[in-house]
């Protein structure tokens, strides 16, 4: 099982833990969105829509959008800065920057590796994850792995995007649905019993299944058309999917560590859909009181919307050291995940 979790099989008791571990303990969080709102009053100049339509599909009322000069890398360093501000260290702190994004700045260099240089860190190393909404789920995960493995000490963990420069704003059925931003984690190695006690992450679960790819994906790339292309989603199949899929990792995480809805203080998912995310507490067990919901201040923004949820509820007071967390996310291809850590 993923971060030394024992077999689900075993008892409560035995998942105490006698032994001495790595943890990959949240030491800051950060967020930045664009200067620009967009609410539904004003999307509607733009496509055949309403407010109420999209407030009722998807509980969407406003969203960022970038404007001249403001990219993802531009983003994720201002959430970056943030994050380490709350933490109180500076880039020197830093060995690793791991960016979550669809939306890079460049086909190459990462854009990890042009936050690595805006931030004036000359030292240790950067790289991007492309999970499309799964991906800072996907890049917790990595750090969390490159910790416990004694590579790095300390990680910045950032999710960025700038979805709407892949939007058809034509298509009111997901042009209306995304928006623009980042959030950002640095989590630093700690040393924990094994115990669910702990700080910090003690288990992810995975998934991925590229059979689902003509349901949600961007009509272009490099190696296929030489261009950017456009998002194009089949909503009703991704809908269908979602509950299912989300559902099946928050169970495998809280089988992995013999934990229940009842421990969980609370739930960070993936802001794509009020209904989706509804649906899968209700279907969990989880008390809609434990769950963030922002999607209906920041829309869809992929990989950033957990790293912009956990800034909103961490700010304001929600989430408090030692609490029980899971994030989850589903994204394009399919990709899918969890990961539960104790804030």
């Amino acid at each position: 099982m993923p971060n030394g979790c024992p077999p689900s099989g075993r008892k409560r008791h035995e998942r105490r833990g006698t032994s001495r571990m790595i943890r990959s303990i949240v030491r800051g969080f950060g967020a930045a969105l664009p200067k620009r709102v967009m609410t539904n009053a004003e999307m509607e100049q733009v496509v055949d829509t309403s407010d109420d339509w999209i407030v009722q599909r998807s509980g969407i009322r406003q969203r960022y959008i970038a404007g001249e000069g403001e990219t993802t890398a531009s983003l994720g360093e201002q959430a970056a800065r943030a994050a380490l501000a709350n933490a109180g260290m500076t880039p020197d702190d830093l060995d690793l920057i791991i960016v979550a994004t669809s939306t890079p700045d460049n086909t190459f260099p990462a854009t990890a590796v042009n936050i690595q240089n805006r931030l004036g860190m000359h030292h240790g190393f950067a790289f991007d994850v492309q999970a499309v909404c799964t991906g800072f789920v996907y890049a917790v995960t990595t750090a969390d792995a490159y910790i416990r493995g004694g590579l790095a000490k300390r990680v910045l963990v950032i999710g960025a995007e700038t979805f709407s420069r892949i939007l058809n704003w034509t298509d009111r059925t997901t042009c209306v649905l995304f928006g623009d931003g980042a959030g950002a984690l640095i989590l630093e190695a700690g040393e924990g019993s094994g115990a669910n006690s702990d700080r910090g992450v003690l288990t992810a679960s995975l998934r991925s299944d590229g059979s689902h790819k003509e349901k949600l994906y961007v009509d272009g790339g490099p190696s296929t058309t030489g261009t950017v292309g456009v998002l194009h989603m089949a909503g009703r199949e991704v809908f269908k999917h979602a509950v299912g899929m989300i559902t099946d990792v928050i169970q495998a995480a809280f089988d992995a560590t013999d934990t229940t809805p009842d421990d969980l203080d609370w739930l960070v998912p993936h802001q794509a859909n009020r209904r989706i995310i509804d649906g899968s507490a209700k279907k969990l067990g989880i008390a809609p009181e434990k769950v963030v919901v922002t999607v209906d201040l920041h829309g869809n923004t992929s990989a950033a919307s957990i790293p912009l949820a956990l800034a909103v509820a961490a700010g304001d007071g929600r989430i408090k050291k030692g609490d029980l967390v899971m994030l989850e996310a589903m994204g394009g291809g399919f990709t899918w995940g969890a990961v539960l850590l104790r804030w």
